[in-house]
C-alpha cells in the first residue's frame, strides 16, 4: 500500500494560505484544527486538491496556485447595482458587509456589497479571492 496521497484518500493537512502581495487570508491554524477532505471529491479547491496528492505524512511544501485552479476569474456579470428599496436590510448597508442572497429558484448566493449610494447598493457575487493567484504552506498531517 502506498503511503503517497492519492485520489479518494481523506488526508487531514495544516494549511496557511495567502495572496501574492504576502497577506495571510486564512490558516487551518488559528483554529488549531487541520482541514479535514477527501482528494478528488471537490472539497477543496482543484489546486489545493492536487497540491496534497503525492505527499507523505509529515511532509510539508509550498504550492502555487492559478487563480483559474483556484476560486476562478473575477465575472463582471456577477456585479449588479440595486434600488436601496429591493435590498430589505433591517441595519445600514456597509462597503464589505457579506449578505446572503436568495435567487428565484431558492438557492442563496453569498454576495458582497462593493458600494453605496443614497439611491443603490452595488452587490458582488464574486468569490472574494476570485481573479487572485493563492500560495499555501501545506503540511500533511494525517491520511486515512
Amino acid at each position: 500500500m502506498s503511503d503517497e496521497v492519492k485520489q479518494g484518500d481523506t488526508v487531514s493537512v495544516h494549511y496557511t494560505g495567502r495572496l501574492d502581495s504576502g497577506e495571510e487570508f486564512d490558516s487551518s491554524r488559528l483554529a488549531g484544527q487541520p482541514l479535514q477532505f477527501e482528494v478528488g471529491a471537490g472539497d477543496v479547491i482543484p489546486g489545493f486538491d492536487e497540491g496534497v496528492r503525492g505527499m507523505k505524512v509529515g511532509e510539508q511544501k509550498t504550492v502555487h496556485i492559478k487563480a483559474d485552479d483556484a476560486y476562478g476569474p473575477r465575472r463582471e456579470g456577477l456585479q449588479m447595482q440595486l434600488g436601496r428599496e429591493q435590498m430589505q436590510l433591517e441595519e445600514e448597508p456597509q462597503v464589505g458587509m457579506q449578505l446572503l442572497m436568495q435567487l428565484q429558484n431558492g438557492e442563496r448566493i453569498p454576495v458582497t456589497i462593493t458600494e453605496v449610494t443614497h439611491e443603490h447598493v452595488t452587490i458582488d457575487a464574486n468569490h472574494p479571492l476570485a481573479g487572485q493567484d493563492l500560495t499555501f504552506d501545506i503540511e500533511l498531517v494525517e491520511k486515512q
